[in-house]
């Protein structure tokens, strides 16, 4: 079946670092552009990250830019969201998505795959960052 799975959540104290890791199963990761999104509890979800396949051009939200980096492992058909620098308004589940990589890397591609009802998606993993 198609699915992905994200792991690489859990609970670190505020400037600590995770790698959130994010597989895919059934389909190839290497056609699709693929996103990083979170959702506080009470907030709307958010795109904070995406990347290319056909061009590795990628995309972070102002309020990652410089913390978080965004990378694919092709031969594990996997993508990875290294978080440095975590603060406590980091704190949501994080969650996966890959979509056709049609356009250009940015918060528009990222409202597309928010708003399409054929995007695959994780079932997310808790980042929580508190003392």
């Amino acid at each position: 079946q198609v699915q992905l799975v994200e792991s690489g959540g859990g609970l670190v104290q505020p400037g600590g670092s995770l790698r959130l890791s994010c597989a895919a199963s059934g389909f190839t990761l290497a056609h699709y552009a693929i996103g990083w999104f979170r959702q506080a509890p009470g907030k709307e979800r958010e795109g904070i990250s995406c990347i290319s396949s056909k061009d590795g051009d990628t995309y972070y939200a102002d309020s990652v830019k410089g913390r978080f980096t965004i990378s694919t492992d092709s031969a594990k058909n996997r993508v990875y969201l290294q978080m440095n620098s975590l603060k406590p308004e980091d704190t949501a589940v994080y969650y996966c998505a890959a979509d056709f990589d049609v356009q250009n890397m940015g918060p528009t591609f990222l409202q597309t795959v928010l708003a399409s009802k054929t995007a695959y998606w994780g079932q997310g993993t808790q980042v929580t960052v508190s003392s």
